[in-house]
């Protein structure tokens, strides 16, 4: 006995099944054009219901020139498989900006028909950033380690000759020598805040109740540069532990906070909202490993500020940019360094209601299991 007779399914009510688990729209185009299939999601992909998208031809959605129909009659030809990443099927029907990677394959029992599955790229485009803000980190790892050896050692010989010049300066240069050690000091402290990124030790991390760090973080703000802005919780009491370092977590949404509040300012009814969640689905590969780990923890800072600007957002987490006049861009980099460092991700949604910044990180399963990932 099948499996399927097992569990009482025919094999075409399994593989419906099946491919309507898959969190992806999956369709097939027959030989004349129409869509013979649509699972779950492409029905909502195409904002229409199976039945409905039965009697509809592909290049009702798309234009008769678009890429996806050159792609359907390439697999077509070729009769083989074929992928495209990045393509643009924006249309009238679809909406605009939507870009998909595309994986088309022929059907054999069906001569002439192809099977498309579609990915949006907003989910792959976020991991592609996670990658990036990486690689800038490290990149700053470099240049930190550069700048405390090349640039702090000139630097105190600088302030030492300051600091004599003004014993025997008149009263009216003694300004200029103390404008040059307090110079001395603000890149001297800039530079011992980008040794931070320089360090490269393991991570000391153990099983964390993030509500505990979150509540510390709320009483740091509340009593000081958030003391005016109404602070919310809205936590899932059942979160399982997160497998990190607890004071480098306080700084990440210390950070992430004063972000916020600096984004509010005197606007009234300002508030600040802390959210934790359990969304499972979300995988990814760790850097350096084969292993893929589960990230179903979710942590939130949102504000209702005035937002961050569009051309900000894709380049947000890299090193030295900051809308602040005196700001040094190294805040939010740091931020991306420590949860990268800790297998998560971290990004930023914004519009002119506000700002909200998502961290997915992994859970701890126990002392013998480590962190969330897959079984050995």
């Amino acid at each position: 006995m099948s499996p399927n007779d097992a569990d009482g399914f025919a094999p075409e009510d399994a593989a419906q099944i099946v491919l309507n688990t898959i969190r992806r729209p999956v369709i097939m185009i027959g030989t004349d054009g129409f869509i013979t299939y649509a699972n779950a999601d492409a029905e909502d992909f195409f904002r229409l219901s199976a039945t409905m998208l039965a009697r509809q031809k592909l290049e009702r959605f798309v234009p008769y020139d678009s890429p996806l129909m050159a792609l359907v009659q390439q697999v077509r030809e070729r009769h083989a498989p074929v992928n495209e990443y990045r393509v643009d099927i924006s249309s009238p029907r679809l909406g605009g900006d939507k870009l998909v990677d595309l994986y088309a394959a022929p059907v054999i029992e069906l001569p002439g028909s192809v099977v498309i599955m579609f990915q949006e790229r907003s989910m792959a485009d976020k991991i592609d950033r996670q990658m990036t803000h990486r690689g800038a980190a490290r990149s700053v790892s470099g240049l930190a380690a550069m700048l405390a050896h090349e640039i702090k050692n000139p630097l105190s010989g600088i302030r030492g000759a300051a600091q004599l010049l003004e014993l025997s300066a008149s009263d009216e240069d003694r300004p200029l020598t103390r404008l040059i050690t307090e110079e001395t000091d603000r890149i001297v402290a800039l530079v011992d805040r980008m040794e931070v990124f320089s360090d490269e030790r393991p991570i000391d991390r153990v099983p964390v109740n993030i509500h505990v760090v979150l509540d510390r973080v709320k009483a740091i703000a509340a009593n000081g540069f958030a003391r005016k802005i109404r602070i919310v919780e809205i936590y899932d009491p059942s979160l399982p532990l997160v497998y990190a370092n607890r004071d480098q977590l306080i700084q990440v949404f210390l950070n992430l906070v004063k972000n916020a509040a600096e984004a509010i300012g005197n606007m009234p009814g300002g508030e600040i909202t802390l959210k934790t969640a359990f969304r499972p689905g979300m995988r990814v590969s760790m850097p350096g490993s084969q292993e893929r780990v589960s990230l179903p923890l979710e942590f939130k800072v949102q504000d209702n500020g005035s937002g961050v600007s569009e051309d900000l957002l894709p380049i947000l987490f890299d090193p030295f940019i900051t809308t602040k006049p005196n700001g040094s861009g190294l805040g939010l980099a740091l931020v991306a360094k420590i949860v990268g460092e800790h297998g998560g991700i971290v990004e930023c949604e914004s519009t002119a209601r506000g700002t909200s910044f998502r961290i997915l990180m992994p859970a701890w399963r126990g002392e013998h299991d480590g962190p969330d990932g897959d079984d050995q």
